[in-house]
């Protein structure tokens, strides 16, 4: 039978509203499974839930909106005219003589107001504005850098966790291995058919493997720790299922014209704009800019009131040592910063280079594992534990090839694990706003990496 969805949300509102009873039966079964299956899958902690939550719980990021909207808030005041200034004085008042401090008896004794009001020229207050609308650009820039970082991390701390609870349920199942074959060597031992030696193999086989267990164990809680640092109290629930590592999101054929467009290039690139604006601005003060004053002079009621209008320019008589050495500093400056923008670029191109061929080769070793090694060392623990049985060979033999299954399966994890964390470093270079960080390719995945995944 089909129930409408409409009809889930009513039963689900009549849950809040105790109005349960009212809810048809069939509609009360429905509504109780979806919530039962909605509440278990929410949890779990996905990499993708994760990265969310790391993310939203950031104060980085919300420091670098506060230093975007600064500079956008700077970029409106810096548009503006300067304040006026208001002055007042007293001018040529008497200090001996019958007149002395009467501001009113003498003619030259004036009581002055007046306003100055400097006006720079509009291109350079367009210029400073354009300067700090290229600092908000630079945060923006450094808020995705701070985000790709925060995707990472986590994306490193969840894979961190997940494999260290890999490896102990590994560990753990190969323990409930031993363990039986405890049982059976100690029974073999007391009906004459098994030697004590094979007892004491078994019982070090285990104290070996417990050893390993908390080891892993003690893996498993700091790598809760640090993973509680990203996401808070969601880092102890049980994980959801591991990412695809076999495919990244950048073009590994098209590495120099990906990596231009890298967070941190663009903080560089944003860098040597606000560089060149600044140069732009040195170029702009070589045009003196000049103030306009106006006075109104009151004496006393004996003679006339006065006014005065002056206006005022500063005189660049050198120039030579004064802007144009500023401005040589500022283009010195916009140099500096596009040669360390081509160098960053350069190291980080060869720094992702050496990643992709690493986690490319790891990939390859890792199919080996899958295909060939892990297959072998458990049709060689089969193959002793029928020997064994038919009593062809020892439990040392069964023991070691346990061992030699236990090893390979580990450094399997290992391998992979290593493999994970170089495709979180490589896939979270640029910042997923997916929600779904696995999922979503914003770059197109090379031909070998489509062959690869199939």
């Amino acid at each position: 039978m089909d129930f409408p969805i409409f009809s889930i949300a009513t039963g689900a509102v009549a849950i809040r509203r105790g109005t349960w009873r009212l809810v048809p039966r069939s509609v009360q079964v429905l509504v109780l499974f979806v919530l039962m299956i909605s509440g278990a899958a929410a949890q779990t902690l996905t990499l993708a839930e994760a990265q969310r939550l790391a993310v939203e719980r950031s104060r980085q990021v919300s420091a670098q909106d506060a230093a975007v909207a600064a500079s956008r808030e700077m970029a409106l005041a810096a548009g503006q005219l300067p304040d006026p200034v208001l002055k007042l004085g007293i001018q040529d008042l008497p200090v001996d003589g019958p007149d002395r401090f009467s501001v009113a008896r003498d003619s030259f004794t004036m009581r002055q107001i007046g306003v100055m009001q400097e006006f720079p020229r509009a291109e350079k207050r367009q210029l400073r504005a354009q300067r700090f609308e290229r600092q908000a650009e630079k945060s923006l820039a450094e808020k995705t850098v701070a985000v790709a970082a925060i995707q990472r991390d986590t994306a490193l701390a969840w894979l961190d966790r997940y494999y260290a609870e890999a490896t102990a349920a590994v560990i753990a199942e190969q323990a409930s291995e031993v363990k039986l074959e405890i049982v059976a060597a100690e029974s073999a031992y007391r009906t004459g058919r098994g030697s004590q030696a094979d007892v004491f193999a078994a019982h070090s086989t285990l104290a070996a493997l417990d050893d390993r267990a908390s080891e892993f164990n003690r893996r498993i809680s700091a790598a809760k720790t640090v993973l509680a640092r990203w996401v808070g109290e969601g880092a102890e629930a049980p994980l959801g299922g591991k990412p695809a590592v076999d495919s990244i999101r950048l073009d590994t054929r098209a590495l120099d014209s990906d990596l231009a467009h890298h967070p941190q290039i663009t903080v560089l690139r944003k860098q040597e704009e606000i560089a060149s604006t600044e140069a732009r601005i040195a170029q702009a003060d070589k045009k003196a800019d000049w103030s306009v004053e106006v006075m109104y002079s009151q004496r006393g009621s004996s003679f006339s009131n006065m006014v005065s209008v002056g206006v005022s320019i500063p005189l660049q008589w050198d120039q030579r040592n004064r802007q144009d050495r500023e401005l040589a500093s500022k283009l010195a400056m916009v140099e500096q910063a596009k040669a360390e923008r081509e160098e960053a670029l350069r190291a980080h191109i060869g720094e992702v280079g050496a990643m992709v061929a690493e986690w490319e080769n790891d990939r390859e070793r890792l199919t080996r594992y899958e295909r060939q090694l892990i297959p072998l060392a458990k049709e060689r623990t089969k193959a002793s534990f029928a020997a064994y049985r038919g009593g062809k060979s020892s439990l040392t033999d069964l023991l070691l090839a346990r061992r030699n299954e236990i090893d390979m399966r580990i450094q399997a994890l290992q391998l992979e694990m290593e493999t994970a964390r170089l495709w979180a470093q490589l896939n979270f270079l640029f910042p997923d706003e997916s929600g779904a960080p696995h999922a979503s390719a914003p770059f197109p995945a090379s031909k070998d990496q489509e062959k690869g995944s199939k």
